[in-house]
């Protein structure tokens, strides 16, 4: 007999592999999911985000914060069914953040940059929706994000793809488009901090362990969101991260 009042469902992505079919690679749903035990996000790692958020990003080292695990939405391409984020309550300031997003599947703390890719499982892309309006409030009090950054569903993402399967370069493009129309648009190669040095430093802070996924930080070209708005984040061959935004609930 359980010990536990109740139980908790415990978040998950689903991992997505590639398959060759009469010469045609596609990625097709594994049998297996990627359990979520943390979400990190890095704080203005893209200078010219950092740039106009009104921060000198020469002069800063990597910060960061966290989301809840179960704040995921996970966002499957579909010409059919389209997933549904609810606009938050409590904000009239949502923002988009596209993010690459990296997957832990090796415990570890006080990691080398050499090192560091051998703790990644894979990679997913996503969106650090933000409450614009209570983050700066937050800023201007010298108070926590949590509110503005840590909300239900605030975090759409794809399926999580395996790194061996994947290829990204400093060239490969990350953008966000919203009705059609590009709001962000940057390459992987302009993060002030590279995926291994953001592994290097967070893990100076936290031990690092399997399940923990990591937010890479987002490009210049933030902007608001409303209801019925259909957002579609790509980065290479990566699954692109399609959603539309619903009514508040």
């Amino acid at each position: 007999m359980s010990k536990l009042l109740f139980n908790l469902p415990r978040p998950t992505a689903p991992i997505f592999t590639r398959a060759t079919v009469d010469s045609v690679a596609s990625w097709t749903a594994s049998l297996s999911e990627f359990p979520i035990r943390r979400i990190y996000c890095v704080g203005r790692n893209y200078r010219e985000h950092a740039l106009e958020m009104g921060h000198n990003p020469d002069r800063e080292l990597p910060f960061f914060f966290q989301k809840p695990a179960d704040s995921t939405v996970v966002c499957i391409p579909s010409s059919i069914i389209s997933t549904t984020v609810p606009y938050p309550v409590a904000t009239s300031s949502l923002h988009h953040e596209a993010e690459l997003i990296v997957a832990i599947a090796k415990d570890g703390r006080q990691i080398s940059t050499d090192n560091a890719m051998d703790h990644v499982y894979g990679y997913s892309l996503g969106c650090d929706l933000t409450r614009r309006d209570l983050q700066s409030e937050a800023k201007k009090m010298g108070r926590p994000w949590d509110a503005a950054k840590g909300f239900d569903a605030s975090c759409p993402l794809t399926p999580i793809v395996p790194k061996e399967q994947i290829n990204l370069f400093d060239d490969t493009k990350i953008e966000l488009a919203v009705n059609g129309t590009i709001r962000q648009s940057s390459s992987l190669g302009k993060m002030i901090y590279s995926v291994p040095e953001i592994i290097h430093h967070l893990s100076q802070l936290f031990y690092l362990r399997q399940g923990d996924l990591i937010m890479t930080g987002t490009p210049a070209g933030v902007s608001e969101l409303a209801v019925g708005d259909e957002v579609s984040i790509t980065s290479g061959e990566l699954l692109p991260c399609q959603f539309v935004v619903g009514p508040p609930r």
